[in-house]
């Protein structure tokens, strides 16, 4: 089976995007591209809330993403390989290729998807996240771990969820960064 995969770049005080809506303090500079690029590699599809969706998928509808570096271009080709979900209620329609929507998030459904999947499921987004988590349905956590506190912000997990992890991985970068990588106790 699949593992379900919740994996996000983070302030070292657990927020994903800081009051503003701010996360460029999070770049994560070619060396941390290149470690993650090979972690998405087994990824086969990505699930997201509407906002994730929307902010992603510039890697596929604007060429600028992937010029900007060898990493980001690497990055670009994985992700528009992959599949797409977007749990939305609001969204009319996607403009990728390989993304379907989903008008609300049922377990029972990513349940079957991580049953019938070739390859891993990344799911981003803190509000799709949250669900999966009260869910019971992630299976790994993998966060990169930026050199910087926000203060305040969209936090990376949510609130009232109480599990037990067990490190598999750790990583230290050298721009500060560290990458962190847990097996969710089930």
């Amino acid at each position: 089976m699949a593992k379900l995969i919740y994996g996000f770049l983070s302030s070292l005080d657990g927020y994903i995007a800081d009051e503003a809506g701010d996360f460029g303090w999070a770049y994560p500079g070619e060396e941390v591209l290149g470690f993650l690029n090979e972690r998405e590699r087994d990824v086969g599809t990505y699930l997201y809330g509407r906002t994730m969706y929307e902010l992603m998928l510039g890697w596929e509808t604007d060429p600028g993403y992937a010029e900007q570096s060898p990493g980001n271009a690497a990055f670009a080709r994985l992700w528009q390989t992959a599949d797409k979900v977007v749990f939305s209620s609001t969204l009319e329609a996607v403009s990728t290729k390989r993304t379907r929507i989903e008008r609300t998030f049922e377990p029972e459904m990513v349940r079957n998807l991580k049953a019938s999947a070739t390859g891993d499921l990344g799911i981003s987004g803190a509000t799709v996240a949250g669900a999966a988590w009260r869910a019971g349905l992630i299976d790994e956590c993998q966060i990169y771990v930026a050199p910087m506190l926000v203060g305040g912000g969209k936090r990376m997990f949510p609130d009232g969820v109480r599990q037990a992890l067990r490190l598999l991985e750790e990583h230290r970068f050298e721009n500060g960064m560290v990458f962190l990588r847990y097996a969710v106790e089930h």
